[in-house]
C-alpha cells in the first residue's frame, strides 16, 4: 500500500484530502501542529487503520516517518484572520516548513505537491489571472507575510526540482469552501452563513463590488489529486479554483436567500492589501487534467449552511 503525508491534514482542506486518499487505498499521515488546524476534522478517521495522526510543527519538528510515495505540504495558517494572528508561523511554514519537506523528499525519492496561492498574484493587473502571471504583490504589509511566504515556497521548490530533481508540483489554490471551514476563520462565506443563521448584520468591507471566484471543497480535492496522480507533471503549476466570478454583495444576497435571513447589510472600511478582484484562468488544468469544477455555487452553498446549522 502507497503512503502518501498530508501536512495541515488536520486543517479544512487538508482533512478532506485525508478522506479522498484513504478512499482511494493509500494510507494517509495527517501531520499537523494544530495551530488552526483541528482533531474535530479527523476524529472520524482516527480508528482507521489506514490513517495516523502524528502532532508536529513542520518547522521545529522533523518528520521520521519512512517509506513515502506521496507528499502534500499544505501546512499553513490560510485566512487572513489566521495569517494575521499568527504572522511569523505563516511565514516560517511556508519558507523553513516547506524546505524541511522538501528534504523529506528528497530523502525518501517521494513526489511532492506544493499548495500555494491565488494570493501569489497579490491585487492583479491581469484578469482573470494565468499561471504564468507574476503577480502585483506588496512585500511590506499585512498580508505578506501570507503571500510572500508562499511565493518563497514556490521558489525553493523550483530551486529543489532543479537542483535535486524532486517530481515536485505546485497547486495555487483560489477560493474554497465548504463543511469544516472555521465559523471564525474571517472568510467570507463563514462570515456571512454565521451572521446570516444568528440573526446578526451580515458585514461587507468596501462597497461590495470587488469580486471573487468560488471553489467546493470535494471539486479542489479532486483538481489536487489530479495534478499529484498525474505522471509527467514535475515542474509544472496549476490553478485550481471555480472560474464563474460574484460580487461580494451579490454573495451576501444569495446567502441570506438561501438562509430565510433578515439581517441587514451593513458596510466596513475595505482592509489593506485587499484586492478587488480575483479569478483563475482554469484553461491548463482543464486541457492537461481534464478537471473542472462541477458543484454550483449554490448547491455548495447550501451543503455548508447545513454543515454551520449542525454545529450551532
Amino acid at each position: 500500500m502507497k503512503k502518501a503525508v498530508v501536512t495541515g491534514g488536520a486543517g479544512f482542506i487538508g482533512s478532506h484530502l485525508c478522506d479522498a486518499l484513504i478512499a482511494r487505498g493509500l494510507k494517509a499521515v495527517c501531520v499537523d501542529s494544530l495551530i488552526t488546524g483541528s482533531r474535530k476534522n479527523i476524529s472520524h478517521l482516527i480508528r482507521n487503520p489506514n490513517f495516523k495522526f502524528i502532532k508536529l510543527d513542520t518547522v521545529k519538528d522533523k518528520i521520521t516517518e519512512k517509506d513515502i510515495d506521496y507528499i502534500f505540504h499544505l501546512a499553513s495558517p490560510a485566512s487572513p484572520v489566521d495569517y494575521q494572528r499568527y504572522s511569523e508561523e505563516t511565514a516560517l511554514v511556508n519558507s523553513l516548513g516547506t524546505l524541511n519537506t522538501l528534504k523529506l523528499a528528497v530523502k525518501n525519492k517521494a513526489r511532492l505537491l506544493f499548495a500555494s496561492t491565488s494570493e501569489i498574484y497579490g491585487d492583479p493587473l491581469e484578469h482573470p489571472q494565468k499561471e504564468t502571471y507574476w503577480g502585483n504583490v506588496n512585500s511590506f504589509g499585512p498580508r505578506s507575510c501570507y503571500d510572500e511566504g508562499k511565493r518563497f515556497g514556490e521558489a525553493i521548490t523550483y530551486v529543489y526540482i532543479k537542483k535535486y530533481g524532486v517530481d515536485a508540483r505546485i497547486v495555487r489554490i483560489f477560493n474554497t469552501y465548504g463543511p469544516r471551514m472555521q465559523k471564525d476563520d474571517g472568510r467570507v462565506i463563514s462570515n456571512f452563513i454565521n451572521q446570516a443563521i444568528n440573526s446578526r448584520p451580515i458585514t461587507i468591507y468596501g462597497n461590495g463590488s470587488q469580486t471573487r471566484s468560488f471553489c467546493y471543497v470535494s471539486d479542489l480535492v479532486e483538481g489536487i489529486e489530479k495534478v499529484m496522480f498525474t505522471d509527467g507533471l514535475g515542474g509544472e503549476i496549476f490553478n485550481l479554483g471555480n472560474p464563474e466570478e460574484y460580487t461580494i454583495v451579490g454573495l451576501a444576497e444569495k446567502i441570506k436567500k438561501l438562509t430565510g435571513s433578515k439581517s441587514n447589510v451593513v458596510f466596513k472600511p475595505l482592509p489593506i492589501d485587499d484586492p478587488l478582484r480575483r479569478r483563475p484562468d482554469i484553461s491548463k488544468a482543464k486541457k492537461i487534467l481534464g478537471w473542472k469544477p462541477e458543484v454550483s455555487l449554490e448547491e455548495g452553498l447550501k451543503a455548508t449552511i447545513n454543515y454551520y446549522k449542525s454545529i450551532q
